[in-house]
């Protein structure tokens, strides 16, 4: 039995998605190992009870993160378990504690607490996605427009505010004109 890789995994500090192990995708050209005419490549096996087309849905909500360290090119593909009920236990922690130990605002506007919560919102898609793929995808829908929306709304509140400081601007050159 050949040793195995050492495990590598996206620290979970940096996100509450749930990823597979990362896997070696392939090295730089240079540092390819050719073995006859073919290349040797690390890759992953999938739950046969996994339909092929949930893990290509998964694949466009939350696309595969891949990254280049010594040289070699890692893949690490968004999680295909289904979720537990712990689990969903699990999250609901994790969000409270990432949401105390970042310091998010509990009202109003806070970047920190959208974060956290379109990750949160993210994971509970996967976890959806993988047991029906129709109710994820209309998930999937339902963040975009509020992605959307959360947009219109941050540009009517910049317009909102760029008119008020032309405002402000025109009053004070017209007080300045008039004490002339």
């Amino acid at each position: 039995m050949a040793a195995a890789a050492p495990e590598r995994m996206i620290p979970s500090g940096d996100t509450l998605i749930k990823y597979d192990n990362p896997i070696l995708v392939t090295t730089r050209p240079e540092k390819v190992i050719k073995v006859g005419t073919s290349m040797c490549k690390v890759t992953t096996t999938v739950p046969s009870e996994l339909r092929k087309e949930t893990i290509e849905i998964l694949n466009g909500i939350l696309p595969p993160k891949e990254w280049e360290e010594e040289g070699q090119i890692w893949k690490q593909q968004i999680s295909s378990t289904p979720a537990t009920r712990l689990d969903v236990i699990n999250l609901q922690e994790q969000l409270d504690m990432k949401l105390q130990q970042r310091q998010a605002r509990e009202t109003g506007i806070c970047i920190v607490r959208r974060e956290l919560y379109t990750q949160c919102f993210d994971e509970i898609i996967r976890q959806v996605t993988i047991n029906c793929a129709e109710r994820g995808l209309l998930l999937l829908r339902i963040r975009d427009e509020i992605q959307m929306t959360m947009a219109a709304y941050q540009t009517l509140y910049q317009s909102s505010i760029a008119f008020g400081m032309r405002k402000a601007l025109q009053v004070i050159f017209a007080m300045f004109c008039l004490s002339q």
